[in-house]
C-alpha cells in the first residue's frame, strides 16, 4: 500500500511550503493538490493556482511524487497544459503523476461562460482531452535521418482534430523526464470511463459514487473495482497492471479524525485491492477539519501499514 496526502492550495507559499516539506518528511509516497479555479464550500476563501503550487513544491522536495487531484477539461486545453506538465515534470526530476477527470458540473464548468454539457458530451470531451495529452506528453518522435524531400517536407509537430480540441503542428520538442510519459491516473466510475482507463492509463482513482456513505459507499467502491477488472480484461489487459487509488475521505468519514480510523479505512481499502489511498491534510475548520498532531500519529503507522 502507498499513501498520499492532498494539500489544498489555500495558503500563501510562505506558509504552504511547510506542508509540502513535511508531507515528504512524514513518509507519504505522493502529495496532491486540487486542480480547480475555485471549489465548492471554499469558493469565498483564498485559492491558489495549481501548476505554480506544484512547481514550488517540486523545488522544496526531493523524493515524494506530486500530482493533480484531478485536472479538468472544463478550463484547460491539452496543448498549453502539456507544456506546463512537461516543464513541471522536468523541474521535479520525473516525480509527477497527472490525475485527470471529466470535469465537474460546478463553478469550473461555467466560469468561462461555457454551456451546460450532457454526461455524454462530458465523456466525449474527456476522451479527447486524455487522448491528446497522452500523445503530447510522449513528446515528438525524433526526426528520421536520410535525405529530406525539399518539395514536400515531413510534417512537423503533433496534429489532432477532434470535436472538442484541435492541435496543429503542436511542438513538444525534447525528451520527457519519464518514459514514455508522465503516468496518467484517470477518475472514472462509468463503463466508458473505466474502458478509457484500461486503454490509456497507468492508474485509476475514485471517490466512489456521489452521495453514498458508510457501508453503501464501501459496497459501491468494491463493485467499481470489480468493473475495472472486467474492463481491463475486455481490453486485453492484466487488471493488476492498473494502480488503484481510493480517496479515503469520500465515504462520509474523515480519515485523519484518528489514527485508529485511518488504520481501519486503509485495511478496508487493501481488502478491495487498492494499491494507494489518499487523505486530506487537516484544515483548521470546516471540511477536512482536524489536527496535525493526529496526522503525525498516522505517519508513524505508515511503515507497518505498507
Amino acid at each position: 500500500m502507498r499513501f498520499g496526502i492532498v494539500i489544498l492550495p489555500q495558503d500563501s507559499w510562505a506558509l504552504g511550503r511547510r506542508k509540502w516539506i513535511e508531507a515528504e518528511e512524514l513518509g507519504f509516497d505522493h502529495a496532491w493538490t486540487y486542480d480547480h479555479l475555485s471549489w465548492r464550500s471554499l469558493a469565498e476563501e483564498p485559492w491558489g493556482a495549481t501548476v505554480p503550487t506544484l512547481t514550488a513544491a517540486a523545488i522544496v522536495t526531493e523524493r515524494i511524487r506530486l500530482g493533480t487531484f484531478v485536472s479538468s477539461p472544463n478550463f484547460r486545453h491539452p496543448v498549453p497544459f502539456a507544456k506546463e506538465i512537461g516543464t513541471l515534470d522536468d523541474v521535479s526530476g520525473g516525480r509527477f503523476t497527472l490525475g485527470i477527470g471529466s470535469g465537474g458540473t460546478g463553478f469550473d464548468a461555467f466560469v468561462l461562460g461555457q454551456q451546460s454539457l450532457s454526461p455524454r458530451e462530458r465523456h466525449e470531451r474527456f476522451t479527447e482531452f486524455v487522448e491528446l495529452l497522452d500523445e503530447l506528453l510522449r513528446f515528438e518522435a525524433p526526426a528520421t535521418s536520410g535525405q529530406v524531400d525539399a518539395v514536400t517536407p515531413p510534417p512537423r509537430g503533433i496534429n489532432f482534430a477532434g470535436t472538442w480540441f484541435t492541435a496543429h503542428e503542436a511542438r513538444m520538442v525534447g525528451r520527457p523526464a519519464q518514459s514514455p510519459r508522465v503516468p496518467l491516473v484517470l477518475a472514472a466510475n462509468g463503463p466508458k470511463g473505466l474502458a478509457l482507463v484500461s486503454r490509456l492509463a497507468e492508474g485509476w482513482v475514485t471517490t466512489g459514487p456521489e452521495g453514498a456513505t458508510g457501508e453503501d459507499w464501501w459496497r459501491a467502491v468494491g463493485e467499481l473495482s470489480g468493473r475495472l477488472d472486467q474492463a481491463a480484461e475486455a481490453a486485453g489487459r492484466d487488471p493488476q497492471s492498473i494502480d488503484r487509488y481510493l480517496s479515503l475521505d469520500s465515504g462520509g468519514r474523515y480519515s485523519v479524525e484518528s489514527a485508529s480510523a485511518f488504520e481501519e479505512l486503509v485495511g478496508r481499502a487493501s481488502t478491495l485491492g487498492f494499491t494507494d489511498v489518499i487523505s486530506h491534510w487537516p484544515r483548521a475548520d470546516g471540511i477536512y477539519a482536524g489536527s496535525e498532531d493526529t496526522l503525525a500519529e498516522i505517519a508513524a503507522l505508515l511503515p507497518a501499514l505498507r
